[in-house]
């Protein structure tokens, strides 16, 4: 389970952490089926964002939503908003975190569960393949030669991300779970994203559920933010690793790759660079509205 440098959570954090990790491991599916098991009980979890894909898939996603009009330039300015206050000044308002967790998913309400998975297979073929790390992915399928499993485990909808296992013929995928009726997204998740404490969750749920032996299984990811995935297996990697995972890394003894070419020293932290995200994503959008107003 999460690692003593795993930040502690509140309870109803921790509460909608548990269920997003529950909902994610119930809604996922195995995608390929291996032609020989050699070991049933040994798998390997792959974060996407930064470690398998170049960037962010939700940001990739939005993209090409936003060109097929499942939202406008205003609703992408105001979500940036939103994300900006919570994440980087940090102010505790229930009020504002409650708006800026609602608006991680609020663009896909009304729309079709069965038509985001149908653009999902455009926008991976459009914004995604090219994005896909040569390592990490050559990683993920020495491990399905081995008859290991492959899981992605993700904050991204869990459409998206079964569309990305599917497409690289992985086992399956982990994914944050959007809550639907009759077929038709309410803009609401099931819990909380799958996000740091929720991954562990999610791979305690799906390691139980597929009779994994965790202590045998491997974990791949970037970002310290998923130092709970990671402390949880016999066998974590740090991939294109931010500081703060690379230092705890080497000081643990774990492997880090790193698949990035003319990578210069990251001299900010990760809240910075989440800021510096949001910023050029407010920038961006703010000249597409004075362009149009004009």
């Amino acid at each position: 389970m999460p690692g003593p440098s795993a930040p502690k959570n509140s309870p109803n954090l921790r509460s909608r952490s548990v269920l997003a990790g529950q909902a994610s491991a119930s809604a996922a599916e195995v995608e390929s089926a291996l032609a020989t098991e050699q070991d049933p009980r040994v798998a390997a979890f792959f974060d996407v964002d930064n470690t398998l894909m170049q960037g962010a898939s939700i940001f990739h996603l939005a993209r090409g939503l936003h060109r097929r009009k499942y939202f406008t330039t205003r609703d992408i300015m105001r979500a940036a908003w939103q994300q900006f206050y919570f994440r980087v000044i940090g102010v505790e308002d229930p009020e504002h975190v409650a708006e800026a967790r609602a608006s991680a998913l609020a663009f896909i309400a009304g729309h079709k569960v069965s038509d985001l998975e149908e653009v999902g297979e455009e926008i991976f073929d459009e914004h995604m393949a090219h994005k896909i790390w040569p390592g990490t992915r050559a990683l993920a399928q020495r491990h399905l030669d081995h008859g290991e499993r492959v899981w992605l485990v993700t904050a991204a909808p869990i459409e998206i991300a079964t569309t990305i296992a599917g497409r690289l013929g992985l086992t399956g995928a982990l994914g944050t779970v959007a809550e639907h009726k009759n077929g038709v997204y309410t803009g609401h998740m099931v819990g909380e994203m799958l996000h740091g404490a929720a991954k562990a969750e999610a791979v305690a749920a799906i390691a139980e559920r597929e009779g994994l032996d965790l202590a045998r299984c491997y974990a791949y990811s970037d970002s310290h933010n998923d130092l709970p995935m990671l402390s949880m297996v016999g066998n974590p990697c740090a991939v294109n690793p931010d500081s703060k995972l690379r230092e705890y890394a080497k000081r643990e003894g774990w492997q880090v790759r790193d698949y990035r070419t003319g990578r210069k020293v990251a001299k900010i932290s990760a809240k910075g660079a989440a800021t510096a995200g949001v910023l050029f994503t407010g920038v961006v959008v703010t000249k597409k509205l004075i362009r149009r107003s004009r």
